[in-house]
């Protein structure tokens, strides 16, 4: 078949879906709305303000194994065929993503199994950047969580508790992963102990991190992704722009992608204010 023919197929086609998606949304839209809706958590406050909590995503944006991890080659271009379109290859955990339930765990949720209202929750901001520029292997603990309530009062039901150490800064550097000898990490996590913390002492739905990893860069166990995500909740890796909300009052919002079966994989992540 000619170009000019696949283009006048595609074009018709698209016209065709069009037709047909007009004719069906108000038949099939509130059986979608009934099936597809979860209970509203309570937003912090009226929003008046949204930041943007993601890193764009490009060919070289740095990995935990180190090896690329994203790539999209052009297959249709607006000069010659009228529209572009690109085929992309990416690894579920690459930039700013989601760790679903099932990355660590036999059985967990998929990412297209969390439930959509866990996905809006109260963000609790906890700042460890004057420890992190001092240690690249600081971690969020037990203390720091205490600290927060202290000031900041108890952490809200379906909550994200993230940490905010700077480096999302070293996003396209090599400090991002900051390897040493042997090929070692050295980036801040959360400790083991803050996240038990976490999972008996509030009703926590996310951990996110402006770094690679929920653990710390030089853990070999992974003992914070093996405790936390079994029990079903998700975790946020490589989150961006956090220095720019409070430590209390946003309201986060994880555009988590939908495939079947899925581990986790890049997200487009928003916080209101």
């Amino acid at each position: 078949m000619c170009d000019a023919c696949v283009i006048n197929s595609v074009k018709q086609k698209m016209l065709s879906r069009r037709d047909f998606f007009k004719a069906t949304a108000v038949g099939t839209g509130a059986a979608a709305a009934a099936t597809l809706t979860g209970t509203m958590p309570a937003m912090a406050q009226t929003p008046a303000t949204i930041t943007d909590m993601t890193h764009e995503l490009h060919q070289t944006f740095p990995t935990w194994g180190g090896g690329e991890q994203f790539s999209a080659e052009k297959v249709f271009d607006f000069a010659k065929d009228g529209f572009n379109l690109f085929e992309l290859r990416v690894n579920e955990h690459t930039g700013t993503h989601v760790d679903a339930p099932l990355h660590f765990s036999a059985d967990g949720q998929s990412v297209a199994e969390i439930p959509v209202a866990n996905l809006v929750a109260p963000l609790c901001i906890i700042d460890i950047k004057a420890k992190a520029a001092e240690d690249p292997d600081a971690r969020v603990t037990p203390d720091d969580i205490k600290a927060w309530i202290a000031t900041n009062g108890d952490i809200p039901k379906g909550a994200c508790v993230a940490m905010n150490s700077g480096w999302d800064a070293y996003a396209n550097s090599y400090k991002f992963r900051n390897a040493g000898d042997g090929g070692v990490m050295h980036f801040p996590g959360f400790h083991l102990e803050a996240a038990r913390m976490l999972m008996e002492e509030a009703d926590v739905v996310g951990l996110a991190v402006d770094s690679l990893s929920l653990d710390y860069g030089k853990s070999m166990d992974f003992a914070v992704h093996y405790a936390w995500l079994p029990t079903n909740r998700w975790g946020l890796e490589c989150i961006a722009n956090i220095d720019a909300l409070p430590a209390a009052g946003a309201t986060l919002i994880v555009g988590a992608p939908k495939h079947r079966g899925g581990t986790g994989g890049p997200a487009r992540v928003m916080a209101m204010v």
